[in-house]
């Protein structure tokens, strides 16, 4: 998709926000544990390349990311410093990922045996794997101890594996109710108790469990949504230890502005009519954005007022009822400040039925992403 820079629509990122939220997390952990900036799915819409400076430079240890192309991406733009790709990789690319010194997750001993012709034939590094253990969110690990025993005594055995890590992923950290939590972390602490020996690292805290629990004694976290100052529980645990600075915001400008008469029907189906005369603005922005259609009858700011977003919203554009004419090239703030008054992504994540990460995420990549308060 192109970037539409000749428009008003973008996203803009505070580079000062994700250094504020990394430095307060820093300050909570143990010596020696490792902070992993998860800069997946384009740096969760907030721009891959971009928040991986920002996290190295302020105190990152190293990167997580879901698909083993992230990888590529950030060893292609100079980042030399720990990568584990979250997600399965075919083992066929084993070799490439220990060429560049990315570690993997391994859930069989299947893909092991897989892996191992594969890094023999190619004469690489050995690669680095963590261990993922499924410990009750039911998507990728191993489940049985004595099956992660074995797997581990294969992969030590062969040279070109280096057992780097194990770990696994809380289902309801985010939860108030912490009992699921605590199931998970005992089955987990059961599959680690099975392994002769400890690897480097151990690691389970995602954003949630570094904010509101201590589990397993680990020696890293993987700091995801709230490095981007979005709590992960969105409005059940309102309460988080510091202060999450929001680092993203989307504006735009009014592209057009006219008067319509009571009665007057706005956008696709005629869903909306003026009950009165009114005022209605057009901004350039739409569905193809990520602005989701479902987000009729939400508002946006002008000039610090709340504006309804009247009619369907359309492909590239929608339209607001204003409380009176403003110019072509007014600003409008989809998410962020005007005036005294704010719009989160988690007011239009609530709007939407849905999560704060599911929208920011959703900003395509036509929208241009600008860094502010730079470090």
């Amino acid at each position: 998709m192109v970037t539409a820079t000749h428009r008003e629509s973008r996203v803009l990122v505070s580079e000062a926000a994700i250094q504020h939220n990394i430095h307060h997390a820093l300050r909570r952990l143990a010596a020696g544990t490792a902070l992993l900036a998860v800069v997946k799915a384009d740096g969760y819409g907030h721009g891959l390349l971009r928040v991986a400076r920002v996290a190295a430079a302020s105190g990152a240890t190293g990167f997580c990311v879901a698909v083993l192309d992230e990888a590529l991406a950030l060893r292609q733009a100079g980042f030399t410093q720990p990568i584990l790709v979250l997600g399965i990789v075919d083992p066929r690319y084993a070799d490439l990922a220990a060429a560049q010194d990315i570690a993997l997750p391994v859930g069989s001993l299947a893909w092991l045996a897989a892996a191992l012709p594969v890094l023999e034939a190619a004469k690489v590094k050995p690669l680095r794997v963590h261990l993922a253990v499924d410990s009750g969110m039911g998507r990728i690990g191993f489940r049985d101890p004595a099956a992660l025993k074995a797997a581990a005594a294969f992969a030590a055995a062969q040279s070109v594996f280096d057992i780097e890590g194990l770990f696994t992923h809380f289902a309801t950290a985010d939860a108030a109710d912490t009992t699921y939590f605590t199931t998970q972390v005992a089955r987990f602490k059961a599959m680690l108790a099975a392994l002769p020996t400890r690897p480097r690292y151990v690691h389970v805290a995602n954003s949630a469990t570094s904010l509101w629990h201590a589990a397993c004694a680990c020696n890293a976290i993987r700091f995801g949504v709230a490095m981007y100052g979005l709590n992960p529980s969105g409005r059940e645990i309102p309460t988080t230890p510091y202060e999450l600075e929001p680092a993203l915001s989307v504006v735009s400008a009014l592209s057009f502005t006219k008067r319509l008469e009571a009665g007057a029907a706005v956008s696709y189906g005629a869903t909306y009519r003026a009950q009165a005369a009114e005022w209605i603005g057009t901004v350039p922005m739409g569905y193809a954005d990520g602005w989701l259609r479902r987000l009729q009858g939400f508002h946006v700011l002008v000039d610090g007022q709340f504006c309804e977003i009247v009619g369907r919203i359309c492909m590239d554009q929608f339209m607001i009822r204003l409380p009176h004419d403003y110019a072509p090239g007014t600003p409008v703030v989809l998410v962020g400040r005007s005036g005294g008054q704010a719009i989160t992504l988690q007011d239009v994540a609530d709007y939407s039925h849905t999560i704060h990460y599911e929208i920011a995420c959703g900003l395509s990549e036509r929208l241009p992403r600008e860094s502010v308060n730079r470090i």
